[in-house]
């Protein structure tokens, strides 16, 4: 799917996920001119200022349920925050404006902006903390269980895709506290591709066919595991995910959200989206294996997204041309 716009903010949005991937496309414009200035930070709040823009250009009024920016001490869309357009449409918002913004400071792989959005109370309202969490595609959904043994977990995902566990790749994010992760992924016979960041990507990687991704296993954050659930509603994936308070201070704020079980319960793919009116838009800001990153023209710019309506039952590549000056711009690529 190819769009064009005018850069306007007049243009009519008609569907909500039509209204959050224009949200999405503008944190990746915004974010996507800091492209290997080395500058992470600055990148996330270029993104985080054009998300609060849009918001109110497409007259959506949501609350930051789950936002990122605690952990990073990073300009934040932060939860409990109220955004928009307040006549708009009612919406709870799960958001990372910037998901890798190393990435984007030195021009690698995978960096997107990313937002999901469901009718109030329909994603988990909880801290920016840590989540255990297990991910994967449709086959093995259902047949997981976190409490598993890894290579318990990694025999039925093999037997779920008729594969032996040495076919399967195994999703870990590249950090210390995942050694021992890491060592008994390889004891049980299977390959992993280590990454620096990017835990939404790599969810919806391993719920589409065709991306030779299995499972996502290891620590990460909660708003990446809530947006990853919001995917997987839509992809018929699952997550299963445990919080993992690191200190004092995020176990006073699960309990002062109600989440007392915070050390026993296994939260399920619908404990952290349970909307029935999900909408969940990726904008790729830099080049990566799902989306192609922001292209600049001569007077305009190029974005990649999935766009995915759980209540439509729609899931869409939008290839999004949008003119900054019509007065410089060029001949229009139909391709990209």
């Amino acid at each position: 799917m190819v769009t064009t716009h005018a850069n306007s903010s007049t243009t009519a949005v008609t569907t909500p996920s039509e209204a959050l991937v224009r949200v999405t496309e503008a944190a990746a414009f915004a974010s996507a001119r800091a492209m290997g200035h080395g500058d992470g930070t600055r990148a996330d709040a270029l993104a985080v200022e054009a998300m609060r823009i849009a918001l109110e250009e497409v007259h959506l009024s949501g609350r930051i349920v789950i936002g990122e920016g605690e952990r990073d001490s990073a300009p934040m869309l932060y939860i409990g925050e109220d955004v928009g357009d307040p006549s708009g449409h009612r919406v709870d918002i799960a958001v990372d404006p910037l998901e890798g913004t190393d990435l984007v400071a030195t021009g690698r792989s995978n960096a997107v902006a990313v937002m999901a959005i469901s009718e109030p109370g329909g994603l988990l309202h909880a801290p920016d903390t840590y989540l255990e969490k297990l991910i994967v595609g449709p086959p093995a959904a259902g047949r997981i269980n976190l409490d598993f043994p890894v290579d318990a977990n990694l025999q039925i995902i093999a037997d779920s895709l008729n594969r032996q566990i040495s076919d399967l790749t195994v999703i870990v994010l590249d950090r210390e506290r995942h050694r021992e992760l890491i060592t008994d992924i390889r004891e049980a016979g299977a390959r992993i591709k280590l990454i620096g960041d990017g835990d939404v990507v790599a969810a919806v990687s391993v719920a589409v066919a065709g991306t030779a991704d299995h499972v996502v296993m290891g620590t990460g954050g909660a708003p990446e595991g809530v947006l990853a659930a919001a995917a997987l509603r839509c992809l018929g994936g699952e997550i299963q995910a445990r919080f993992q308070p690191r200190n004092y201070e995020e176990i006073n704020r699960l309990q002062a959200m109600g989440i007392s079980d915070y050390k026993t319960r296994i939260l399920t793919t619908s404990d952290l989206a349970s909307g029935k009116m999900i909408s969940f838009s990726m904008t790729g800001v830099t080049d990566g294996e799902l989306l192609r990153g922001v292209r600049f023209f001569g007077g305009g710019g190029r974005t990649h997204s999935l766009v995915m309506d759980l209540e439509a039952n729609t899931i869409r590549f939008v290839d999004t041309m949008r003119i900054f000056d019509r007065d410089h711009v060029g001949p229009i690529r139909l391709t990209p």
